[in-house]
């Protein structure tokens, strides 16, 4: 699966002051009935606004087989 695109622009406030922010520890996502550790979080965010406006998880492999 390739990597998906980064935004460049805040749809909110229109900015392209954008930067990216990591969500770890208890924030992390985990995948239903099965026993992992999850994975960490990483969205883009405005700079400008605070808008979040894409989140992916660092880890998407542990989410296979899940549905």
């Amino acid at each position: 699966m390739a990597k998906p695109s980064i935004a460049t622009e805040c749809p909110k406030c229109n900015s392209t002051d954008l930067g990216k922010a990591n969500q770890t520890g208890y924030g992390a996502v985990y995948p239903p009935y099965k026993m992992s550790l999850g994975s960490d979080v990483e969205h883009i965010v405005c700079t400008n606004c605070g808008y979040i406006i894409e989140s992916y998880v660092k880890k998407p492999e542990k989410f296979k087989n899940t549905l």
